[in-house]
């Protein structure tokens, strides 16, 4: 099982980037995909929206509208589009698996190096 993350680096406020995850040794459709990030002296959070209006625990309210959660079954690819970013979106991103129901960070059971987001103003 793999997980590998990429796209992240460096942006300027109110850019766009789009961070890719490649799933390897599983069917990303037989699980919940999600995104997660943890800025420095920070608890992770959620930042998967699959919707401007996703509610989902996993979906902070201070990216809503603004990240966008698909998925590639066929590449088996899970994509974060972030878009308007800001300073306070610096940090690091985590592409993330987990069973039927995975909310809280530690119910999601395999999670991805990670790939480095900042945002300069």
């Amino acid at each position: 099982v793999q997980l590998v993350e990429s796209g992240g680096g460096l942006v300027q406020v109110g850019g766009s980037l789009r961070l890719s995850c490649a799933a390897s040794g599983f069917n990303i459709d037989d699980y919940v995909m999600a995104w997660f990030r943890q800025a420095p002296g920070k608890e992770r959070e959620g930042v998967s929206c699959m919707n401007t209006y996703d509610d989902a625990p996993y979906c902070a309210r201070s990216v809503r509208g603004r990240f966008i959660t698909s998925l590639d079954s066929a590449k088996n690819t899970v994509y974060l589009q972030m878009s308007r970013l800001q300073p306070e979106d610096t940090a690091i991103y985590y592409c993330v698996r987990g069973n039927l129901g995975a909310a809280a960070p530690s119910e999601f059971d395999f999670w991805g190096q990670g790939t480095h987001v900042t945002v300069s103003s």
